[in-house]
């Protein structure tokens, strides 16, 4: 279809430039997500918490049905007990999302600080070999007064990172619509 020989419609540069729309697509959802998170980040991170809860629900039905089929990659009981926990936490994610968002940044707290403390301990033991370890002994310190704050006040952390989502997804999006019209304009050129 192309009669331009450096992205013909066959690669995956002339059928990008050709289907620019789908591109947009995506720019314009992230856009609206982005909004939507950043005018409303508590209920963004139920949401969240709800779709982590309906893929954990799909995760388990398949790894029961494999584990009841016979064709499960691990042992019968293991594969059930997967299975049964899966299933569990998505349903516990549905019923109270805000609760299951509130524990999953607890982990996320508790990750942050001994993260943030193998990065100081880290740090120490290397410092004659490193230069520049005090940058990562002030990694690990922000990491570490992060995961403290997100413990302290799980729901002002559940807003923080809902508002970071946020803002990163109204970036791509943005990005994506710039994509899109410059593969359209690119398009229409290679024709």
């Amino acid at each position: 279809m192309s009669s331009n020989p450096g992205f013909p419609s066959g690669t995956l540069f002339g059928e990008l430039s050709r289907h620019w729309w789908v591109v947009l697509l995506f720019g314009l959802f992230a856009v609206a997500f982005g909004v939507l998170a950043l005018m409303a980040p508590v209920r963004t991170a139920a949401v969240l918490a709800m779709w982590l809860g309906v893929m954990a629900i799909v995760e388990g039905v398949v790894a029961l049905a494999a584990a009841i089929g016979g064709s499960a990659p691990v042992s019968r009981g293991w594969a059930v007990f997967y299975a049964l926990v899966s299933i569990a936490f998505g349903v516990l994610a549905l019923l109270n999302p805000l609760a299951t968002a509130s524990v999953l940044l607890l982990f996320l707290a508790a990750w942050l600080v001994v993260g943030g403390i193998y990065r100081i301990v880290f740090a120490i033991r290397v410092r004659r070999r490193i230069r520049g370890e005090w940058l990562l002994i002030l990694s690990g310190l922000l990491a570490v007064v992060l995961g403290v704050m997100f413990a302290l006040n799980p729901l002002g952390g559940l807003m923080v990172t809902s508002l970071w989502i946020g803002a990163m997804a109204l970036v791509y999006g943005v990005l994506q619509v710039v994509v899109a019209f410059r593969l359209r304009g690119l398009g229409r050129t290679a024709v």
